[in-house]
């Protein structure tokens, strides 16, 4: 019988914290599980780059918390982590209003037992002059609107003027420049969502072909190839569908500074940018750093080989925490597939917590099953671990595209289970998922 006192609160509703919520929500009920957010609604945040570049309808991609909190059987408390009384087990949250500056819930303190940090993560500037004022990051829904609005304003703007009264157009108007900073698996889908919009700008009376307008995509990366932390043969065949499609990869180019029309590397070079976008690195929240718990130098939370703190009433994971590859001289990845199997993982240790049960013995260990990357709604690449022929498999085109698809598809069956929601919310994704479309307004 569960301890009817135990309480787990979790504070993050990304991938990993709402799957565990979820997860232990069906097994243990409200009265156990306890989720905090500072959102109403959670979107799988690998989507982010599609809801920027206009191709995924927000409205019709997020789910909402309190919807999730019913279906699954876990208490959703709405607020965002301000500090944390280890003495008392308290969590401290900041109020919460609404866009017009209503209060809807004041500041309030919340109970646990057990603690489970997974906030996730943020973009990392390096402390580059100029990039937190002039660039945009695509950490969460809104930013990414506020991409999708600006990158909407610019096409207008940079528009033949007679294209833009209904005409024909002329040949005096610039290209847009859009420049991305990073080329890692959110800078490469960025990059290819953005084709996927230019070649809808039809609809809106922008025709790509007219004489004079175009938009020119750079994709910049500091290392010597693009997908770095990816095997090289994803790495090359991804430059190369990218730079077949019009876009301009440069490697190795280490950016100084960004202003509001361009960026300049450690050489002096500028590279024109109507539109940045900073995607070189990510950082756990300042915030974690004066919990009293040990920091690494992105202010991840350290953790064990149980995904334990210092303190063995918290946990954390995903992007957030700081964790070892068993057997392996280096940290896990910041990837979706590792919270999602740590979340698997910690279901079961606090399982046992809130039985009131002897918790195992086992560690984490993580299997790696490869890694998928979007190149348009039709194009993907991956490199694929053989975990029973212990082969690694390379696939591309629309065979990865699809097994790219699937992984959102698993992440809504791991948040919804098997019942009649799921079968709506995935019938949902996938007649969404079937037909590309470009949402630019």
């Amino acid at each position: 019988m569960p301890d009817q006192s135990h309480r787990v609160v979790i504070v993050g509703g990304g991938a990993g914290g709402l799957e565990l919520a979820a997860k232990l929500g069906r097994k243990f009920g409200p009265g156990h599980v306890f989720l905090i957010d500072k959102a109403e609604s959670h979107i799988w945040k690998p989507s982010l780059h599609e809801v920027a570049a206009g191709t995924l309808d927000i409205h019709r991609e997020d789910l909402s918390y309190f919807m999730l909190a019913r279906e699954s059987g876990f208490t959703f408390i709405q607020g965002e982590m301000q500090g944390l009384d280890r003495a008392s087990r308290e969590v401290s949250l900041l109020p919460v209003s609404s866009p017009a500056g209503l209060e809807i819930f004041p500041a309030r303190r919340v109970a646990y037992s057990t603690l489970v940090v997974a906030i996730g993560s943020k973009t990392n500037f390096f402390g580059t002059p100029g990039a937190r004022e002039h660039a945009i990051t695509l950490d969460s829904t809104e930013q990414a609107e506020r991409f999708r609005q600006r990158l909407l304003s610019l096409m207008v703007r940079h528009a033949p003027a007679a294209q833009r009264d209904g005409g024909p157009g002329d040949a005096e108007s610039p290209g847009l420049e859009i420049a991305i900073v990073g080329a890692g698996a959110t800078g490469v889908e960025l990059a290819a969502e953005l084709l996927e919009a230019r070649a809808g700008l039809v609809y809106y009376g922008l025709h790509e072909q007219s004489p004079g307008y175009g938009m020119r995509i750079t994709l910049i990366e500091g290392a010597d190839r693009i997908l770095s932390a990816l095997p090289p043969k994803l790495s090359s065949t991804a430059q190369s569908l990218l730079e077949s499609r019009g876009v301009k990869v440069l490697t190795g180019v280490r950016v100084a500074s960004v202003s509001e029309d361009h960026l300049s590397d450690k050489e002096g070079k500028r590279y024109p940018a109507d539109l940045c976008v900073w995607a070189a690195g990510i950082e756990a929240p300042s915030m974690l750093s004066e919990l009293g718990l040990e920091t690494n130098r992105a202010n991840q939370l350290v953790v064990d080989s149980r995904l334990r703190t210092a303190d063995p009433c918290i946990y954390a994971f995903g992007d957030c925490a700081q964790a070892r590859w068993a057997g392996q001289d280096t940290n896990l990845p910041a990837r979706a597939q590792v919270a999602h199997q740590q979340a698997s993982f910690l279901c079961t240790a606090l399982g046992a917590r809130i039985r009131g049960t002897a918790e195992t013995n086992q560690d984490f260990e993580f299997r790696d099953y490869g890694s998928l990357v979007s190149i348009g709604h039709n194009r993907g690449v991956g490199s694929l671990m053989g975990v029973l022929s212990g082969k690694s498999w390379f696939v591309e085109g629309l065979v990865a595209r699809l097994m790219y698809m699937s992984l959102h598809l698993a992440h809504h069956l791991a948040v919804l289970g098997f019942g009649r929601t799921a079968a709506l919310a995935l019938g949902r994704l996938l007649l969404k998922r079937g037909a590309p479309r470009v949402k630019l307004h």
